[in-house]
């Protein structure tokens, strides 16, 4: 049984940092090197990451700076974030690439706020499933006789937990993200 509990807890901390990692991709009006962690650069015919290419740093509070260190790849840098329409301001200086962090209108702020919230709900859907597949897994072991029926209620309820504890997370970095995004 604790294989059992030490895979769920393992697949949920798994769809929890999925979760937190498909945020970053969220901007704010903040510059952030995290937005850029899904960019690829074709670098000699191989989509490379942009902090494998050129080094990446905040500037300003609203400017990234990225200075590649082969200066041959800039037009490429320019050309991937381009494509990636993040809604960022891009400027070539020749040696490095400036990126602008427009400020975000309300709409844009509540149409991103829907955005994390939708994340959320198809993180928890994730969680849902670790859930029903665990429960899946401790039924069986009951039928085949190898736990009774009130260690199948417990561990019902032990799961029912865990998943509470992480959809609560999930919940309160909905609720940071939020705040974030709506502070001007």
């Amino acid at each position: 049984m604790e294989k059992i509990y030490a895979d769920m807890e393992s697949n949920m901390k798994k769809a929890l940092e999925h979760f937190q990692k498909e945020l970053t991709g969220i901007r704010t009006g903040r510059a952030t090197t995290s937005v850029l962690d899904g960019v690829k650069v074709l670098y000699y015919g191989t989509p490379t990451p942009i902090n494998q290419v050129a080094s990446v740093a905040i500037i300003e509070a609203k400017t990234l700076d990225i200075k590649p260190w082969d200066r041959a790849v800039v037009k490429d840098i320019e050309k991937a974030l381009m494509e990636a329409n993040l809604g960022l301001g891009i400027v070539n200086t020749g040696d490095s690439i400036k990126v602008k962090f427009p400020d975000l209108n309300e709409e844009t702020r509540k149409d991103m706020v829907k955005k994390v919230k939708k994340m959320a709900e198809e993180g928890k859907v994730e969680l849902r499933n670790v859930r029903r597949e665990t429960n899946d897994k401790v039924k069986d072991k009951e039928k085949k006789k190898e736990i009774s029926q009130d260690d199948l209620k417990n561990a019902e309820g032990r799961i029912q937990k865990v998943t509470d504890k992480y959809i609560a997370d999930i919940d309160n970095i909905v609720k940071e993200k939020e705040k974030e995004l709506m502070t001007i």
